[in-house]
Order: structure tokens, then C-alpha cells, then sequence
């Protein structure tokens, strides 16, 4: 087996991580490649490695059966975004913040390492999105989390039209409008007031960006429908990014069609956390706020 290192370079101690990961894959007789990211790093690991480890993002997903993205949810997204064709499973190691992608922290890496030895290890898959707008339409935009269609910079808001399996909707003015997959559904979607969806449920949540009708609410629909959103302005452009990352600008007005893409998110799972648990530790459910602020 090969195990794929992605790294966030910018990370504090990505060096000492990175290196600490490789020692003890080597203990393990495990192979590994690098990205080539980290090359220019490559002298202030704690082991002497090859210059052919390292290795483009995209290889290194077809050439791995598993791929450890280090760093935070953004980095995860990134990575699987880079190498989603390659159907490689990713594990998350967390140094960021919320982490809900990345669940796995540094010290649980030796009982993950044991487990790919003794192949224990679950992958769970979770739905992605793609869109197509008619003004790219040889461009697929692509997301695990969301695809939210917004105003920019332009201090108005904007006119959207909805329509899910060529039924009509709703038209309403808005800042934006976020499809998110159950995976995103604990992101932009939730400050908005949209709900937590299980990563298990085969659904699609729209939630409008603080609409000018306040009825409008977040909708859930069906992972199998197909959504088509007309987005309007008055600016000359209207903006479209994908997990907060690649954003794209068109001219008004613009098409978008989302649907479920054919490329799913395969994760490798922590067999000692289950989803539920992460949220309350994320979220901090259950938990009494009033205790901490008696005690200060």
C-alpha cells in the first residue's frame, strides 16, 4: 500500500507533522509520496526522503490508495477537489479549528497506521455537486460543501429564480443563495439558518442569503432533482464560488443548473467517533454555558 501526504504548508509545525507522519510509515514498512508542495521543505524533515516522493497532487491521487490531507476543513476541500476523479479515499488530520471534515488528530495516526495494516479501516461516501452555467458550458464548477450564487461587491441585492425539475418555484431578491450537500450543511448554510442535514441523507438544502421576503426559507430537496437558478442584476456581474474557494464572476443575467455530481467525497472513517458525537463536540452541545461563566 501508498498512503498520499497533502499538507498545508502554512501551518504552524507542518514540517515536524509531516516529517513524524513519514517515520512512522517507514517503521510501518508503508510507502508514501508527497505533495510537491512541500518540496521546498523537503531538507527540514525529520528523514531523509527522495526527490521522486514528491509528486503532483493529481499523481499522487492515482497513484495512492489512501490520501492524508493535513491541515483544516479548507485544506480537506482543496485536496478533494484536486484529486475527486481518482475516487482515492481521504482521511482528514486536523490542525485547524472546527474541523468538521478533518476528524482525525495527530496522536490517533498510530492507531489508523495499525489499521491499514490490518485493513480495519471504513470509507464512507458523501454526495458533491455540479454545476453547469450557459455562459461556460463546456466548464463543469464543482463542490463539496456549497455553491452559492451571491451579489459581489455590488451593495444591492439581487433578483433569483428557482426552478427544480423544470417546476417553478419562487422569484425573490436576496444577497445569495447557498446549495449545500449534506456535508455542507454545517457551513455558510447553518450561519444562514439552514439545517443539519445527516451526511447520510441523499438531499440538497437551498438557503436564501438574507432574503427580502423573510418567508422565504431554507427548502430541502431531493439529491435526484435537478436545480436550475436564474440569478439577475443590476451590476455587471454576478458571483459563483464553490466551497469558498474558486470563484467565478458572470455577466447578468446567468444560468446555473446543479445537480448531484458522479464524483462522491469518499472519507476514511475514525471507527471511535460517529457523526452525531462530532457535532456535539464541534458545537458544543449539551453543554451549559452558564457553568463556565459562574466560575470566572
Amino acid at each position: 500500500m501508498t498512503i498520499g501526504i497533502i499538507p498545508n504548508t502554512t501551518k504552524e509545525n507542518i514540517v515536524q507533522v509531516v516529517g513524524e507522519i513519514c517515520q512512522k510509515l517507514n517503521e510501518a514498512n508503508i510507502s508514501f509520496l508527497i505533495s510537491n508542495s512541500m518540496y521546498f521543505l523537503a531538507d527540514r524533515l525529520s528523514i531523509p526522503v527522495v526527490k521522486s516522493v514528491f509528486v503532483e497532487n493529481k499523481e499522487l491521487g492515482q497513484r495512492c490508495e489512501i490520501v492524508i490531507s493535513i491541515g483544516g476543513d479548507g485544506t480537506m476541500l482543496n485536496t478533494a477537489n484536486e484529486i475527486r476523479s481518482t475516487n482515492t479515499p481521504i482521511l482528514g488530520l486536523n490542525l485547524g479549528k472546527l474541523g468538521f471534515l478533518t476528524e482525525f488528530e495527530i496522536n490517533d495516526i498510530d492507531a489508523f497506521i495499525d489499521d491499514v495494516k490490518n485493513e480495519k479501516y471504513s470509507i464512507e461516501e458523501r454526495m458533491t455537486l455540479d454545476a453547469s452555467c450557459d455562459q461556460k458550458p463546456d466548464e463543469i464548477l464543482h463542490a463539496i460543501n456549497d455553491i452559492v450564487i451571491d451579489k459581489g461587491k455590488w451593495p444591492k441585492m439581487i433578483n433569483l429564480t428557482i426552478k427544480v425539475d423544470d417546476e417553478y418555484v419562487a422569484t425573490f431578491s436576496a444577497d445569495g443563495l447557498i446549495v449545500a450537500t449534506p456535508t455542507g450543511s454545517t457551513g455558510y448554510s447553518l450561519s444562514t439558518g439552514g439545517p443539519i442535514v445527516s451526511p447520510k441523507a441523499k438531499a440538497i438544502v437551498l438557503s436564501p442569503i438574507s432574503p427580502h421576503t423573510l418567508t422565504m426559507r431554507p427548502i430541502v430537496l431531493s439529491s435526484d432533482q435537478k436545480i436550475v437558478i436564474t440569478a439577475e442584476s443590476e451590476h455587471t456581474s454576478i458571483q459563483v464560488n464553490c466551497d469558498g474557494q474558486r470563484v467565478y464572476s458572470f455577466n447578468p443575467p446567468v444560468n446555473l443548473e446543479i445537480s448531484k455530481s458522479e464524483y462522491p467525497l469518499r472519507l476514511v472513517q475514525n471507527k471511535n467517533n460517529n457523526y452525531f458525537e462530532i457535532l456535539r463536540k464541534k458545537l458544543y452541545w449539551g453543554l451549559d454555558v452558564r457553568q463556565n461563566s459562574e466560575k470566572k
